[in-house]
């Protein structure tokens, strides 16, 4: 722990909808082909990130977080343009409805470093039908405090994007989804505690050489609008299967399961208020940030972990700009696994925490700057913790 850590916890879709956002997207460059309307669209964005205490990576990893007994050097600048964004979509009337496609990269693959080009959507949709990758359909996006950092508050549903096969009707949406996590490699659990390897010191799990990824994943959600506040609900089913015949013969699988609310409230023109309650028996990645892998191997059995998250957040228009307060805690109960004497248990990832204050203003269209605060927490099972504040600013030019 540093010295002034006292003092820094003192001060610190429908078809229809989806051709709907790309028709009225406010930066594109639209180009008429025929009957498809086409846009290119994206920005080009500097982040500009001190960390004052040890270096957490281009985005805010939690994990790298220093706890009692870890040691590293303080105060880390770092300026990129990871975050960049270049995307192509498109509208076209086919069958008396509208055929939709999307194809988005940016630079922030093998996150949290970034440099790396990474496919962020790339998916088609017709009369109710997604197919491809995007957002994933567990959870919305209502409960999403803006944050300069691209890492999202912990407790939310996963902000993040899967590959998968969706309808929607009216208000519902049901999906099978790909069963591989896609969390940052350094960020939370890959997929399995492995009893077999030691717990990384910075509290990053290995997956399990014989998890087996048997069935896709399942996924329903509602949204709707009632009173003046958007919300959803959603709810998802997973299996989590060991299957080895090299050595002692393993063939085993859990169902694991996440249940999500969230929601929106525009109390009036300049404040918005949202939040979201996440829970579930082997959720893993789709809580995001959780602090543990969705299950574990105990006696060649498959055992799922609980976890839950919450997060609550405000948005006030002020100047040019606005103000965003959004506060975000994850929780894994590792009790059984450390009943079970789990190789690594005790400095197992327990629970994260995250604060965020920014003020994000454009003084034109298409022009934005901002400038935010994070203060970020990290607890391990047998009662180490550790924080790290991290400041950070920005440029963002949009096309």
């Amino acid at each position: 722990m540093t010295s002034h850590a006292s003092l820094k916890r003192a001060s610190c879709l429908s078809a229809g909808a989806l051709a709907m956002a790309i028709a009225g997207a406010a930066h594109a460059v639209d180009i008429e082909l025929g009957d498809t309307t086409a846009s290119l669209y994206g920005f080009a964005k500097l982040d500009m990130i001190y960390d004052v205490d040890n270096e957490l990576g281009d985005l805010a990893a939690r994990p790298r977080i220093l706890i009692d007994g870890q040691r590293g050097s303080d105060g880390h600048t770092t300026l990129h343009a990871y975050q960049s964004r270049l995307g192509f979509r498109t509208a076209t009337p086919a069958g008396g409805r509208q055929l939709v496609t999307r194809v988005e990269v940016d630079w922030f693959d093998n996150a949290p470093e970034g440099g790396d080009l990474r496919l962020r959507h790339a998916y088609g949709s017709w009369n109710g039908v997604l197919a491809g990758k995007t957002w994933t359909n567990f959870g919305s996006r209502l409960g999403k405090t803006p944050t300069i950092d691209l890492a999202p508050q912990p407790g939310q549903s996963k902000i993040g994007r899967k590959a998968q096969l969706r309808y929607s009707w009216g208000q519902w949406h049901l999906a099978l989804e790909n069963p591989d996590p896609e969390d940052y490699k350094d960020g939370v659990a890959i997929n399995w505690l492995n009893p077999k390897n030691a717990q990384h010191p910075r509290g990053v799990y290995s997956e399990h050489g014989d998890a087996k990824t048997g069935l896709p994943d399942l996924t329903l959600r509602y949204q709707s609008r009632a009173a003046g506040v958007d919300y959803s609900a959603s709810a998802m089913l997973r299996q989590l299967e060991v299957e080895s015949d090299d050595g002692p013969s393993i063939d085993d699988s859990a169902t694991g399961w996440g249940l999500n609310l969230a929601a929106r409230f525009r109390a009036s023109d300049r404040l918005t208020l949202r939040g979201a309650l996440t829970y579930g028996d082997g959720i893993g990645e789709y809580l995001q940030n959780n602090p543990s892998a969705p299950g574990y191997l105990s006696q060649d059995e498959v055992e799922t972990i609980t976890a839950w998250g919450a997060n609550v957040g405000m948005n006030l228009r002020a100047g040019p700009g606005a103000v965003n307060l959004g506060y975000g805690i994850s929780k894994a109960d590792l009790d059984d696994a450390r009943d079970a004497g789990l190789a690594g248990v005790e400095g197992a990832n327990e629970q994260f925490e995250a604060l965020h204050l920014n003020y994000v203003w454009s003084p034109i269209e298409r022009v934005s700057y901002g400038v935010e605060a994070g203060y970020h927490t990290r607890e391990v099972v047998d009662g180490r913790d550790g924080d790290a504040l991290r400041l950070q600013g920005m440029v963002k030019y949009h096309f």
